[in-house]
C-alpha cells in the first residue's frame, strides 16, 4: 500500500461483518429474506398493500438484534475512525446497530436503520425499539396507521448518496468488507475510488466478481483480518 497517499479514508462494510456477530444474512441463495418472499416483507409495493406483514418482518428482526454485540471488526474501525478523525468515512450496507454499538460516529446508513421508524403520515423519522403495530403512534406526529421500518426497500433508492460519492471522489483509501459486491449502487463504489486515484482494498471471506477491480484482496474472516488490516495502517 503506498505510504505517501492515505489521509482520507471510506469505507465501506457489508453483512459478512455483521454475520460474525450472529446477525444472519437476510437474502439467502433462495431469493428468501429468513423464509419470506422479498416481495412480500421488503418492497415499496408491500408497504402500501401489506404494512402489517412488513412491520411484523421487521419486528422479528429488530428483536433480533437487542442483545447482539459488535466483533473485534467493529472495534478495531473505531480505533481506525478514532486515529483519523473527520478524515474517516464509514459506509455500511446493513441496518443493524453493530457500528454504533462498537463506538462509530462518522457513520453513513445507506440502507437505513433497523431502529428508527418513518412515519408516511408526517415524513418524519425516529429512533424507535419496539414493535410497531396498527395502533401504534408515530414517536414524532402521534398519529396511528402510517409507520414503517426506516429502511431502504426493494424499489427505493439508498440514503444519503450524494454524501457519499462526493466522500469516494476525494478519498485515498477504500476498503471494502463483507460485501458481495452484487448489488448497485455499492458495487460501483470501487469503481468511483479507483478513478478518484485512490488506492483500493476488498477484505471478504471469498473472491466476488468485483474482486479483479481491487488493487488489494485480502481473504479471510472480518473478525480477524480487519484487526491485522488496521494495524497494518497504524504503522504507515
Amino acid at each position: 500500500m503506498p505510504k505517501e497517499r492515505i489521509s482520507r479514508i471510506v469505507v465501506l462494510t457489508g453483512a459478512g461483518i455483521s454475520a460474525e456477530s450472529g446477525i444472519p444474512v437476510f437474502r439467502g441463495a433462495d431469493g428468501l429474506w429468513q423464509g419470506h418472499r422479498v416481495e412480500d416483507v421488503a418492497t415499496a409495493e408491500a408497504v402500501a398493500f401489506n404494512r402489517p406483514v412488513v412491520n411484523d418482518f421487521f419486528n422479528k428482526r429488530r428483536r433480533e438484534v437487542e442483545k447482539v454485540a459488535p466483533n473485534s471488526a467493529h472495534r478495531a474501525l473505531v480505533e481506525w475512525e478514532q486515529a483519523c478523525g473527520d478524515d474517516f468515512l464509514l459506509v455500511t450496507q446493513n441496518i443493524d446497530p453493530l457500528h454504533e454499538r462498537a463506538g462509530s460516529h462518522n457513520l453513513i446508513h445507506m440502507h437505513g436503520e433497523l431502529q428508527r421508524i418513518r412515519c408516511d403520515s408526517c415524513g418524519e423519522s425516529a429512533p424507535f425499539f419496539a414493535d410497531a403495530l396498527a395502533q401504534t403512534l408515530c414517536p414524532v406526529c402521534g398519529r396511528a396507521g402510517g409507520l414503517r421500518p426506516d429502511v431502504v426497500l426493494f424499489g427505493e433508492m439508498p440514503m444519503r448518496m450524494e454524501e457519499v460519492f462526493m466522500a469516494l471522489s476525494a478519498c485515498d483509501l477504500f476498503v471494502a468488507i463483507g460485501t458481495s459486491g452484487a448489488v448497485y449502487p455499492a458495487a460501483g463504489f470501487v469503481d468511483l475510488a479507483n478513478q478518484a486515484g485512490a488506492y483500493t482494498v476488498e477484505i471478504n471471506a471469498a473472491e466476488t466478481e468485483r474482486s479483479p477491480t481491487f488493487h488489494e484482496r485480502l481473504t479471510g474472516r472480518a473478525g480477524e483480518v480487519v484487526p491485522d488490516f488496521v494495524a497494518s495502517c497504524f504503522k504507515l
